[in-house]
């Protein structure tokens, strides 16, 4: 079989390989890798800024938002032949911590969990790979074309989930939710905003293309000024920050409405810096009991509640946001970011 590997910790070693096809050990099942979608995590990697190879190995392979078919499950098992298939990101540290422990592995205490793809266990792009059951999740057939989106969806999946338990500690009947980046991320996160009937805010720099048109698409509104003049219009009860950029995360927090949430997805750059008055920010969340959170990654129950978002979803409105497909022996355009990318799925078979 075919699979792209890399060399973490080193820039442009990302190649093809030709490997040997898996066995699938006790109580795992083997899997025809259809797609696998890349994002920005998979470009750091390969960029040599991120990632850990297997005990013992120098490569790993890549590939994390993972699609497949079964074709072969363990005797008894719930999956059968054919059935299409997504293999869950993170696995609980050996210890365990008492987050790992109780299934909430997305929130590991000590840092010793592993990732397909990214940390220390290889990934899904890869034309065969095996998977264990209870880290596996049945997709409806119909999302054959879509299904890689699944691993995005349960991050934001996991943020609603925050949100939601965040609001709970008061009166929580939110209106008005501002999303802030419209990439794969943003866009899922709205997605899941309109299927919970609020008025739902996407906001970006682009003033035309694929991202507004699946924003007006999906009956959300589009804005492009800068988000303190939105927000500050706005006084969104909800805030999913998308971008990761200071800037924007300063602006959206200050402009929220009483006691409203933030919740921080985007991951920011190192290094830059910029001027914020602490002790007004400090003073305005304080005094209108507002919540900042950060919210990455996720545990079984968000993939779960992501398949379900995606059952509810126009698959026509999905497809939008699949902007290139890429063969895999074309994986370096894949990996090369274009100005009007949403999301790049890498095709296997």
């Amino acid at each position: 079989m075919r699979a792209l590997t890399v060399q973490p910790g080193t820039a442009g070693t990302a190649q093809l390989e030709d490997l040997p096809d898996p066995s699938p050990p006790h109580h795992h099942m083997l899997v025809e890798g259809l797609a696998i979608g890349v994002c920005g995590t998979d470009r750091e990697i390969t960029a040599g800024d991120y990632g850990w190879a297997p005990p013992g190995r120098d490569r790993l392979v890549l590939g994390h938002e993972s699609l497949g078919r079964v074709r072969q499950a363990p005797s008894g098992s719930d999956f059968h032949v054919g059935d299409l298939v997504v293999g869950v990101v993170r696995r609980p540290d050996p210890v365990p911590c008492g987050a790992c422990a109780h299934g909430e592995f997305d929130m590991c205490r000590n840092g010793r969990y592993t990732e397909r793809g990214i940390k220390e266990l290889d990934g899904y792009a890869a034309q065969l790979w095996t998977v264990e059951q209870d880290y596996a999740v049945r997709l409806d057939p119909r999302l054959a074309d879509v299904g890689m989106l699944m691993e995005p969806t349960t991050v934001v999946a996991k943020a609603w989930e925050q949100v939601d338990a965040i609001g709970a500690r008061s009166f929580y009947d939110p209106q008005r939710v501002l999303v802030t980046g419209a990439g794969p991320i943003g866009l899922l996160a709205a997605m899941l905003g309109i299927q919970r009937g609020l008025d739902v805010h996407v906001l970006d720099r682009i003033t035309a293309g694929p991202k507004l048109d699946a924003v007006t698409a999906l009956g959300a509104t589009y804005h492009h000024d800068p988000v303190d003049e939105v927000a500050g219009k706005l006084q969104p009860d909800i805030v999913i920050e998308a971008t990761g950029a200071g800037s924007v995360v300063f602006d959206a927090i200050a402009n929220t409405a009483a006691y409203g949430i933030t919740c921080l997805t985007g991951v920011s750059t190192p290094g830059r810096r910029l001027s914020i008055d602490a002790g007004a920010q400090n003073r305005e969340i304080v005094l209108e009991n507002d919540v900042v959170v950060g919210s990455v990654n996720a545990n079984l129950r968000h993939y779960h509640a992501a398949a379900d978002a995606l059952d509810q979803a126009d698959v026509d409105w999905l497809r939008r946001l699949i902007t290139r497909r890429v063969p895999l022996e074309k994986f370096t355009d894949a990996l090369t970011a274009h100005p009007d990318d949403i999301k790049v799925v890498l095709t296997l078979s």
